[in-house]
């Protein structure tokens, strides 16, 4: 399981739903949707993706899309551990209509969603089996309950010469993830799909950059960072001595 997701969905009903029924993404109407999120901030249009790409889009990228009745944001910024912390002009741009945020990461198997009705959270979970359970609020939705119940075990690989491993959750959490994200949004990102899936591929997001213009652009950070590492030096590698020292290997 590979899938990565940042994502955020505004709609005025059913999501699945309204995903079925768009077209073509107006350019004005999803420009004047990312002023609304992200007032004071620089809105330049960059190269756009689909639905099923733009989940995930890459740092710095935010991948959107507006028709009536529902918006879609791809952005890694939404991927916080605790999803109640969404910023709240976030949420208050919910007022009316359901939100949900999707985020899970395939490399250390972490997952979280939540949904709020109208501003007013009514289920949010966020869980990865290093850190266990981070957010556990409201009931567990209808289709969670077969993975609470342990009907949806983790399969864990152990090798014949090693003792059985115990997943520390009582489901994989990216197994529920997919799940999650057919149920709020209509497709998921492995498996096989279903005859009601959206079909994600087909929809296409405009693609954005975000700048804040009082801080530095995009050259002047790629200058920072190179700075950084040229201050670093070259890397030093040590090893331990008699009695216990790091001594600089550079150094023998």
């Amino acid at each position: 399981m590979g899938a990565k997701t940042g994502l955020l969905v505004y709609a005025d009903g059913d999501v699945p739903e309204a995903l079925r029924g768009v077209g073509t993404a107006d350019l004005d109407r999803t420009v004047a949707m990312m002023r609304r999120l992200h007032p004071g901030r620089q809105i330049e249009e960059c190269e756009g993706s689909t639905l099923w790409d733009g989940v995930y889009p890459p740092e710095g990228t935010t991948y959107a899309a507006s028709w009536p009745g529902v918006d879609v944001i791809g952005d890694q910024r939404v991927m916080i551990d605790a999803p109640s912390q969404l910023p709240e002009h976030l949420v208050a741009a919910s007022a009316g209509r359901r939100l949900v945020l999707h985020a899970m990461h395939s490399v250390v198997d972490w997952l979280a969603f939540a949904v709020w009705e109208d501003g007013h959270l009514v289920r949010s979970l966020s869980l990865s089996p290093d850190s266990g359970i981070i957010e556990n609020i409201g009931e567990p939705l209808p289709f969670e309950l077969p993975y609470w119940a342990g009907d949806r075990p983790a399969d864990v690989i152990s090798w014949p010469d090693e003792d059985e491993e115990t997943y520390p959750l009582p489901f994989h959490p990216l197994e529920l993830g997919e799940a999650a994200l057919r149920a709020l949004c209509g497709f998921a990102q492995e498996g096989h799909p279903e005859p009601e899936d959206v079909d994600a591929d087909t929809i296409r997001l405009h693609g954005f950059q975000l700048r804040d213009p009082h801080g530095p652009d995009l050259e002047e950070q790629e200058a920072q960072l190179r700075r950084a590492v040229e201050a670093t030096g070259p890397p030093r590698g040590y090893t331990l001595g008699p009695d216990g020292a790091l001594i600089d290997r550079d150094g023998l």
